[in-house]
């Protein structure tokens, strides 16, 4: 069963989200600010990473940085979810090491064929 972290700040769209991955066979671990999905994802060392971008305490922008510099989970795939859909979001995230993007509300098909393509890259 492959490992998701969902790094969101936001109660009703975590528990939301969690719940639809983890009825498609997905365990789902929660880390509710930046930090706190650094540090899962070091001990954790989850499949793939859904990273909301605006973030208390460190935000994803940041979080995605400190991840992609730790050689150990360096190269888990990190999808970045984010209300911001202007001009050149989509390069900002890339440009910090995350592997896709994704605008909220999420249309949970859409993520999910994001989600099966990455995993299966990562194999």
């Amino acid at each position: 069963m492959p490992r998701i972290l969902l790094v969101e700040d936001n109660e009703m769209n975590r528990d939301m989200l969690s719940r639809r991955l983890q009825r498609k066979g997905y365990e789902v671990l929660i880390a509710i600010d930046g930090e706190q999905g650094v540090a899962v994802a070091q001990a954790e060392q989850p499949d793939l990473i859904l990273m909301d971008m605006s973030l208390p305490v460190l935000d994803g922008w940041e979080a995605t940085r400190k991840i992609r510099a730790d050689p150990v989970i360096s190269a888990v795939p990190v999808i970045a979810l984010t209300a911001h859909a202007m001009a050149g979001d989509q390069e900002k995230c890339m440009a910090v090491g995350c592997d896709d993007y994704d605008t909220k509300p999420v249309d949970l098909a859409r993520l999910l064929g994001k989600i099966e393509l990455l995993l299966r890259r990562a194999v």
